[in-house]
């Protein structure tokens, strides 16, 4: 249990086994991580050692940078320094029977965590993937990085990095199913209630749920324009035209509703989620979520 709740052991015990990790180092003060920062180099991420969601962490490009980031992490009792990769972000989702995947998932992150928790205009889009062809990589990353930290019955979440060049890099990996509504999706993505199935495992060690996956599901994630309470909502209705056969969740805030700290929670205003057979179709109705619905607050 510790290997998957402690971040920096984590990552020692999945290279100890092999695998493509990012270079890193575990520090608990300022002067511990300029030490590791020569040792990674530029770019590195600054992240805490127990943290989610990509809070407190951090892209670092030069030692300036790294000074300023050093001041607004001084509450962050230990972090991880470490190697920057560069690629496509997913997830690797299973549900386990004796450490052996009886569910496997892997979902989309577009754009990546740290990207969309930095820039408050952006609408995050996550699409679980319905070929998981695509994702074969990180699917054989993951699974020896289950069989690495000993799994046993239950749910985990890893996230991986696919480069240019091809290469699975394992991210981190949670005991856990993932937040965001991403059990939600995908349930959405194979018609099936994986709630009731992770309590079976646990319970019966048994899996009896159907693992076809008939569609790619979308979930986007809005913001509102402006501070204070949601004033009004601007192209809800007209996407509603468009594609309401396939949207299966509309949960925006409505006007009157305080609007959330962007910061504190990716659900952020309220989201939509859609779902399609095609992966282009469920990437183009997400994105139209993404920018043709706005959400406006304060006056």
């Amino acid at each position: 249990v510790k290997g998957f709740r402690d971040k920096q052991l984590m990552k020692e015990r999945v290279k100890a086994a092999g695998l493509r990790v990012p270079h890193s180092f575990r520090v608990r003060s300022e002067s511990e991580t300029r030490a590791a920062a020569e040792q990674v180099g530029f770019p590195l991420i600054l992240k805490p050692i127990s943290g989610a969601g990509s809070a407190d962490t951090y892209k670092v490009t030069s030692q300036a940078e790294l000074e300023a980031v050093l001041k607004v992490m001084r509450h962050v009792a230990e972090a991880s320094c470490e190697e920057f990769i560069e690629g496509e972000e997913f997830t690797f989702d299973t549900i386990c029977v004796g450490g052996r995947p009886v569910y496997e998932n892997c979902a989309s992150y577009l754009p990546p965590p740290l990207i969309a928790r930095s820039n408050e205009w952006i609408s995050p889009v996550i699409i679980t993937v319905r070929d998981l062809a695509r994702c074969r990589p990180g699917i054989h990353l993951g699974r020896r990085v289950l069989n690495a930290l000993k799994m046993g019955d239950g749910f985990t979440h890893m996230e991986w990095f696919l480069t240019k060049k091809g290469e699975a890099v394992f991210g981190e990996i949670g005991c856990r199913p993932g937040g965001a509504h991403l059990v939600d999706q995908m349930n959405y993505t194979g018609d099936v209630d994986l709630f009731r199935e992770w309590a079976r495992v646990v319970c019966w060690h048994a899996f009896e749920a159907s693992t076809e996956r008939k569609f790619n599901a979308g979930i986007i994630f809005k913001r509102a324009l402006g501070q204070g309470k949601i004033s009004r909502i601007s192209g809800l209705g007209d996407y509603l035209r468009r594609y309401g056969q396939w949207v299966v969740e509309e949960q925006l805030l409505r006007p009157g509703t305080m609007r959330r700290n962007w910061k504190q929670t990716l659900l952020s205003d309220g989201h939509l989620m859609v779902r399609h057979p095609s992966w282009d179709e469920a990437y183009r109705m997400s994105f139209a979520a993404a920018t043709d619905i706005t959400l406006f607050a304060g006056g």
